[in-house]
C-alpha cells in the first residue's frame, strides 16, 4: 500500500493540477490513497507579487471544491484546506464547513510564500489555533526563504505543544539537515518527502525515528507523470522511493514509511477502503 500524504488538485499560475489528473496519476503510479489541497487559494506568486483578484478565490471557495472531489472518490481522497491567512480570517463558514466535513478532512494547509507570511505570524496563529480546536495537524509548506524557514514552525511548534506540525518537504532547496534536527528534537514535529532525496529520507528515519517521516510528493505539480518519467525521459526522484529505497532501510521502516505512519497520524482507517496486503 502507498499513501501520498501531500498531493494537490487545482490551476492557478503555472500550476495546472486539474482533478482528473491526480486520480489518473494514483492509478498509474499505484498510489492507494491521497491527501489533497487546493492550490487555488495561492494569493501570492513565486516573487511575492499579488495575483489579481479576478484570478483568487477564496479559502471556503477551494475547499468546497476540495470535498466535491473527495466525495466523488471515496476511499481514495481526503482533504486540507488550504488557507489564506495573509488576506483572510478564520471565518464562521469555514469552521462549520470543518465541522461538516471532519469525516474527509484530516489537516490544515498553511502556504507561507504563497500567502507571504511568515509562519510564526499572528495571522498564522490564528489557523493553528483553529487546528488545535478540531485537534487536526498543520502541513505547512518550508524552503529557504524567510516567509517558509523551518524555524518557524519549530518555534510555533513549541508554543502550540498540542498541535501535530508537517514540515512539508523538510526544508525545500536545502540539504535538509536543519529540518530534520528540528524533528528530531521536538515531539510534535514530522517531516514528509515531497521532493527530498532518498538519502534524506533514510537520515531523516534513522535520526528523528521512523515513525515521524511520512511519504509525500507534490503530485500533479509536474503532470500526471510527476512519479515517473516526463516527457523529457528524465526520472522522477520517487522512482527511487519506489524502487532504491527498499535496498536501504528495513522493511518495517518501508512500510512505515509509505503508508503505516500516515495511516495513523492522519487517522485513515475508515477512509481507507483497501486493507493493506
Amino acid at each position: 500500500m502507498i499513501i501520498d500524504m501531500h498531493s494537490h488538485i487545482g490551476c492557478i499560475m503555472n500550476f495546472k493540477m486539474p482533478k482528473e489528473n491526480l486520480i489518473e496519476s494514483m492509478n498509474k503510479y499505484g498510489i492507494d490513497f491521497s491527501i489533497c489541497s487546493n492550490c487555488e487559494s495561492a494569493a501570492f506568486d513565486h516573487t511575492g507579487k499579488t495575483l489579481p483578484y479576478t484570478e483568487q478565490k477564496t479559502q471556503e471557495e477551494t475547499y468546497a471544491e476540495s470535498i466535491s472531489f473527495a466525495r466523488n472518490n471515496p476511499g481514495k481522497i481526503a482533504v486540507m484546506p488550504w488557507v489564506k491567512p495573509h488576506y483572510e480570517k478564520v471565518t464562521p463558514k469555514l469552521v462549520a464547513m470543518i465541522k461538516e466535513n471532519l469525516d474527509i478532512t484530516v489537516g490544515i494547509k498553511i502556504h507561507p510564500v504563497h500567502s507571504f507570511i511568515n509562519f510564526n505570524s499572528p495571522q498564522v496563529e490564528e489557523y493553528i489555533k483553529l487546528a488545535e480546536s478540531f485537534n487536526l495537524p498543520i502541513l505547512t509548506h518550508t524552503g529557504n526563504s524567510s516567509e517558509s524557514c523551518c524555524a518557524s514552525v519549530y518555534e510555533m511548534a513549541q508554543k502550540y505543544p498540542k498541535v501535530n506540525f508537517v514540515m512539508g518537504h523538510m526544508g525545500l532547496g536545502t540539504d535538509n539537515t536543519e529540518a530534520i534536527e528540528m524533528i528530531k528534537k521536538q515531539k510534535n514535529l514530522y517531516g514528509d518527502t515531497a521532493w527530498v532525496p532518498i538519502e534524506s529520507a533514510v537520515l531523516a528515519i534513522k535520526e528523528c525515528g521512523d515513525d515521524k517521516i511520512m511519504f509525500g510528493t507534490d503530485n500533479t505539480i509536474d503532470g500526471v507523470d510527476t512519479l515517473g518519467t516526463n516527457p523529457k525521459g528524465e526520472r522522477s526522484l520517487y522512482q527511487q522511493y519506489f524502487n532504491e529505497l527498499k535496498e536501504l532501510i528495513t522493511p518495517e521502516e518501508y512500510e512505515k514509511l509509505m503508508y503505516k505512519n500516515a495511516l495513523k497520524f492522519f487517522k485513515l482507517e475508515k477512509l481507507i477502503k483497501k486493507s493493506p496486503q
